[in-house]
């Protein structure tokens, strides 16, 4: 049985929302970490990158500092949850961006086919690629850490995907609306909250 990790990426400043901590913020009845880890409910374990800001981890997560480099963004969070799985039994790591409220719940039934064949699969829809929320085989990224201590590591997740060649799962075919749409700025957070809110009515 294929045994999953999670790491929640939670680690982001929130500048355009006015320098918010995005895990707290809502849609429907929910906090966006609340619906974070609903999406990993099925991981062992479950880790929450939180950079270098103070964060009172909800239960059920274990909370990682960025490693003590000069990289910071999604791409350190990833290697932290590397780092932190070294020594732990598990095939795959499978990241999701804190920031993305209407995340699919079927994500994962779609993507782990896809890895018999590749080293890692990044969600799509369209055109547009999002590498933060991805299923990664951890042997793949087990020089992660090291290569961000030496300077060595791609700068981006963006990078790290395309030099690993990732595949790509795209939910365009499969939904009406951008299920991997983060909340970066007010207009994102209304607009998330309006289409869940007439998703809800029906």
């Amino acid at each position: 049985m294929t045994s999953i990790a999670a790491v929640i990426l939670a680690g982001g400043k929130g500048e355009r929302l006015g320098g918010v901590n995005k895990a707290l913020l809502t849609i429907g009845n929910d906090r966006f970490i609340d619906r974070a880890m609903a999406a990993t409910a099925s991981c062992a374990p479950r880790l929450l990158a939180v950079g270098h800001a103070p964060f009172e981890s909800p239960a059920g997560l274990i909370p990682l500092p960025d490693l003590e480099t000069d990289y910071a963004g999604p791409l350190a969070g990833v290697a932290a949850g590397v780092e932190y799985l070294k020594d732990v039994q598990v095939d795959l790591l499978f990241s999701l961006a804190v920031d993305t409220p209407l995340f699919p719940r079927d994500f994962l039934d779609r993507a782990l086919p896809l890895l018999e064949t590749a080293p890692a699969v990044i969600a799509c829809y369209g055109e547009q690629d999002y590498p933060t929320n991805a299923v990664w085989r951890l042997p793949a990224l087990k020089g992660l850490p090291e290569a961000l201590r030496k300077g060595t590591a791609p700068r981006s997740l963006k990078r790290l995907v395309e030099a690993l060649g990732a595949v790509r799962l795209d939910y365009a075919p499969l939904n009406h609306f951008d299920p991997f749409r983060n909340a970066n700025t007010p207009e994102d957070l209304t607009f998330l909250r309006d289409l869940e809110a007439r998703d809800t009515r029906g």
